[in-house]
């Protein structure tokens, strides 16, 4: 809503429309490319919330697309439950995945960390006692002291394994971690033989040339796979509701640039990166 839509404040019955409207058209894009010619359906899921996307959530279980669903409560700094009633929702639900983002600095506020890791081994546990995967999205923000130039390539790397190793030696398991971009795939080994599990790496609604990057290191260092969102839709998604493309356009669009994606990251999982990466 604020981002994308630029809404402040509550949303209006017409805004509330337009985000359904989003949500179904990169759902589209999805659908599309997985029922491509030789693409892999079995290997791909959807991530989307249950506010703006309970229509593509039943018709993605109805086609037998994996979901994952988020219980946090979107844009806090410090990790809270969208609903009281989390629990009872995803039983109703019933995703793949439980999803929760979790903002972690592990240099950050102690008291803070300890509150997190709290509700993520809540979440780890409901999900171990339910029989339902746990995905955790990890973002590691740089502390005002830190310097934003240098944080992603020379900090953040060993804060991410710092962090990961805090919230499991703190009693919570994941069965994805779902993380940031790094540079180099040594890098990408040391979060992964942290993680304990498989890792997808995340766009952060990055441009293509970083997000290729990211995707060959990914791919280098044997994560399990992508879980890109906004680098993929926003530009189709924008030209749509300017009336530059038609639904399906924009929804080919996407089904493209995720295409692209995909083929990057199994091409370099099976050959190597390219010569001049």
């Amino acid at each position: 809503m604020t981002s994308f839509f630029d809404v402040r404040g509550k949303p209006s019955g017409a805004d509330v429309e337009l985000a359904r409207t989003a949500k179904m058209v990169i759902w589209e894009g999805l659908v599309a490319a997985i029922e491509a010619p030789g693409a892999d359906r079995d290997a791909a899921a959807a991530l989307v919330d249950e506010t703006y996307g309970l229509e593509v959530i039943r018709d993605a279980r109805a086609r037998g697309v994996r979901v994952a669903v988020p219980v946090e409560e979107s844009g806090r700094d410090e990790l809270a439950w969208e609903r009281e009633d989390w629990k009872a929702r995803l039983e109703e639900l019933d995703p793949t995945w439980a999803k929760v983002l979790v903002r972690y600095h592990p240099d950050g506020d102690a008291e803070v960390n300890e509150r997190q890791r709290a509700k993520l081994r809540e979440l780890s546990e409901h999900c171990r006692d339910t029989g339902r995967a746990c995905m955790i999205e990890l973002l590691v923000p740089p502390l005002p002291s830190q310097a934003e130039s240098a944080f992603d390539e020379e900090l953040r790397p060993d804060l991410m394994v710092r962090a990961i190793d805090e919230i499991r030696e703190d009693g919570t398991s994941a069965d994805v971690w779902k993380v940031e971009g790094v540079e180099d795939v040594d890098q990408g080994r040391r979060v992964l033989w942290a993680a304990g599990a498989p890792c997808v790496v995340l766009g952060r609604g990055a441009d293509r040339v970083a997000i290729d990057r990211w995707i060959t290191v990914a791919a280098g260092a044997e994560f399990a796979g992508i879980a890109i969102g906004r680098s993929i839709w926003w530009d189709p998604l924008k030209s749509f509701f300017a009336g530059d493309l038609s639904r399906a356009d924009g929804a080919a669009r996407i089904a493209a640039e995720y295409g692209r994606c995909v083929e990057l990251y199994a091409s370099v999982a099976a050959h190597g990166p390219p010569a001049d990466r």
